[in-house]
């Protein structure tokens, strides 16, 4: 039970580095978070930096959801629980040290509890647990951003993507995913926390005031 408190501490703690207000501070000089949407995420690090420092954000971002599965492989010992699910234990083990560090980001300790909006560091995470899910929400995110100029709205339509592409592999076209029944839910469960840090831009998107990019947009 010990080691898997300090994986989740050491996990949230990772997912809480604020990579955002680091970099601002350190290349541009100022706090990110004074800028723009006033957020620490990748989003509005492009917006307000640059695509260049945006892009080391964002990498930074992942990076912190792969680190927290890494150290919980490294730490693993055994569950302290019961695994009443079809997932090797390591397996379990990785996921609960991923959401970890996904909360850290969006609730991190470091700047106030207010972090960024946990798409990046949740892909990180997700990239070695479900890497064709993963890979199809990636690209609706592109086409969704391309087509519309809208970050928040690729990211919202990758976050629906990744449990309904689970759902349309192992329902429809007969794909056995190990494990289905419990990860399932688990996808659910993140796509519905990941919309609901979205909530803001929701409301924006709504409104006819979020924020385009539109540099990255195809047909303008």
């Amino acid at each position: 039970m010990l080691s898997l408190v300090f994986v989740i501490l050491i996990s949230y703690l990772i997912g809480s580095i604020p990579f955002g207000i680091i970099v601002s501070k350190l290349f541009a000089g100022f706090d990110i978070r004074t800028k723009g949407s006033g957020n620490m995420g990748s989003t509005n690090a492009f917006r307000v930096l640059g695509w260049k420092l945006g892009l080391l954000v964002q990498v930074l971002d992942v990076f912190k959801g792969v680190a927290a599965v890494l150290v919980a492989t490294y730490m693993f010992n055994g569950l302290p629980f019961h695994n009443a699910t079809p997932f090797e234990d390591l397996t379990v083990f990785r996921v609960i040290a991923g959401v970890a560090a996904v909360i850290g980001h969006v609730y991190t300790c470091f700047a106030g509890f207010k972090g960024g909006k946990g798409i990046s560091t949740a892909a990180g995470m997700l990239v070695a647990i479900a890497p064709v899910e993963v890979a199809v929400a990636f690209g609706l995110f592109v086409v969704l951003v391309v087509l519309s100029g809208y970050i928040s709205l690729g990211s919202i339509g990758a976050a629906i993507a990744f449990p309904f592409t689970m759902f349309l592999r192992q329902n429809a076209f007969g794909v056995n995913i190990t494990g289905y029944h419990t990860m399932i839910f688990f996808a659910i469960g993140l796509s519905l926390f990941l919309i609901y840090t979205h909530r803001s831009n929701i409301s924006r998107l709504a409104n006819g005031a979020e924020n385009r990019f539109d540099k990255l947009r195809i047909f303008r």
